[in-house]
């Protein structure tokens, strides 16, 4: 096994639910079996352990057909990932980007500066509030939508 398969969670609960299905299903399958032939020996058997047994050893035997089956895909498993090993990534070369040349391609205007510093983004600030806080006509200055306008119209 490979240290990946070793490490895998998975894996190990696949291997132990197999493990653990086998015993049961042995247990089930080997316990009725036994009581219904000393039953059908001695000529004590009722129909609760002859037919019920029956049920019950073929429910065993699916356990136990279960468990195998998990065991033998678990070794599969094994075997597989020791043929393929583990699976390693190859590294990629990055070319290093010219951030000159791109600046220039994409803004040859200049539009795109650095960031505006904090104290430039509160001035800012500041002006759009003064904006606001100014008296409607002279923000509006006159426009189709000014308060003067709107106030002089009765909406009857």
């Amino acid at each position: 096994m490979t240290r990946v398969l070793n490490r895998s969670i998975p894996f190990w609960i696949l291997l132990a639910a197999s493990i653990a299905l086998v015993v049961a299903g042995l247990l089930t399958v080997l316990d009725h079996l036994g009581t219904m032939t000393a039953t059908l020996k001695d000529g004590s058997a009722t129909g609760l352990e002859v037919y019920g047994g029956q049920s019950w050893i073929v429910l065993g035997a699916a356990l136990l057909g279960a468990g195998a089956l998990g065991v033998l895909l678990t070794l599969a498993l094994a075997v597989v990932s020791s043929l393929l090993g583990a699976a390693t990534a190859k590294p990629v070369e990055i070319a290093p980007l010219a951030v000159d040349d791109l600046e220039q391609d994409v803004d040859p205007e200049g539009a795109l500066d650095a960031p505006a510093a904090p104290h430039e983004i509160e001035q800012e600030q500041q002006q759009r509030a003064e904006a606001d806080d100014a008296p409607a006509d002279e923000a509006q200055n006159g426009s189709s939508g000014s308060t003067a306008t709107a106030t002089k119209i009765n909406v009857k």
